[in-house]
C-alpha cells in the first residue's frame, strides 16, 4: 500500500529528471564546499550540502541500469578520479593536511560493487535457499571495497560505497529506499555522536543527509538534458577555483 501511494505521488509530481537531480546535487555540493572554505561560520550551508552525495550515489545505481557500455562508464569514473585527485588535495589542504581520495573514487568503487553484486547474485541455483545464500555472498565484494575505501580515506568511506549498492538493490522499492537510507543515515551520525560526543550539528547533518530521499522518490526515470560531462568537469574545476580564491 505504501509503495502504491509513493508511486501515485511520483506520477502526479514526479517531474524530476536525472539532469535536474545532477544540477541540484552540484549546487548543494558547492554550498558545502563554500562552508568548508570561505563561509565556515554558516553551518546551514554544510547541513544543506549533505543532500549532494546521496543524489550522486543514487545516480550511479541508475547509471548502471541504463548504461549501454559498462566498461566505458567504469573507466570514465576512474579517469576522472585521477584527474580530480590533485584539485581535491589542494582543496583539502585548506583545512587539513590529511590524505584522502576524492568522490569519484568512491563512485568508482560503488559502481564496481554493483557490478560484482550482479555477477554473484545472478548465479543459477537449484533452490531458494541457495539463491538466498548467493545474494548474501554477493554483498561480500562490496563490503571489502567499502573497507578499503574506509582505510584509504575515500570521501564518505565505507558508508558511501554501501549506500550506492543499497540504492541499486532497492531500486524498484521506494519504501525500501526510504527505510534503508534513513536507517543508514541514523547509523552514520549515531556512530559520530558515540565517537566524538553529542553536538546539535550532528542532528542537523543527519536531517540534511536524509532529505534527498524526497527528490529521489520523485525521480521520473528520465534522463532529461545530457549534462553528464558538466558534472565531471564541474567537480575538479570548482575545487581549484575555491582553492585559489581562498589562497
Amino acid at each position: 500500500m505504501l509503495n502504491d501511494k509513493i508511486k501515485a505521488l511520483s506520477s502526479k509530481h514526479g517531474e524530476i529528471s536525472a539532469a535536474t537531480l545532477h544540477l541540484a546535487a552540484m549546487l548543494f555540493m558547492l554550498m558545502d564546499h563554500l562552508w568548508a572554505t570561505l563561509l565556515p561560520a554558516q553551518d546551514w550551508l554544510t547541513c544543506i550540502g549533505r543532500i549532494a552525495f546521496p543524489i550522486f550515489a543514487f545516480q550511479i545505481s541508475e547509471g548502471y541500469v541504463h548504461t549501454k557500455n559498462f566498461k566505458k562508464y567504469l573507466l570514465r569514473l576512474f579517469v576522472f578520479a585521477l584527474v580530480s585527485q590533485i584539485p581535491f588535495m589542494l582543496f583539502k589542504s585548506i583545512f587539513t593536511n590529511s590524505f584522502g581520495i576524492n568522490i569519484f573514487g568512491t563512485l568508482f568503487f560503488g559502481l564496481l560493487s554493483i557490478f560484482l553484486y550482479d555477477k554473484f547474485s545472478n548465479v543459477n541455483s537449484k533452490s531458494k535457499f541457495g539463491s538466498f545464500v548467493m545474494k548474501i555472498f554477493a554483498v561480500l565484494p562490496a563490503i571489502l571495497l567499502g573497507i578499503i575505501a574506509q582505510i584509504c580515506s575515500f570521501d564518505y568511506g565505507f558508508w558511501g560505497v554501501a549506500i550506492i549498492l543499497l540504492f541499486y538493490i532497492f531500486r524498484n522499492d521506494k519504501p525500501g529506499i526510504v527505510i534503508f537510507f534513513t536507517t543508514a543515515c541514523i547509523i552514520k551520525y549515531g556512530i559520530s555522536i558515540f565517537t566524538y560526543g553529542y553536538h546539535y550539528l550532528y542532528i542537523l547533518l543527519c536531517l540534511g543527509t536524509i532529505l534527498p530521499v524526497v527528490p529521489i522518490c520523485l525521480y521520473n526515470g528520465k534522463q532529461g538534458k545530457k549534462i553528464k560531462y558538466l558534472l565531471y568537469a564541474f567537480y575538479p574545476v570548482h575545487l581549484l577555483i575555491l582553492y585559489f580564491i581562498f589562497k
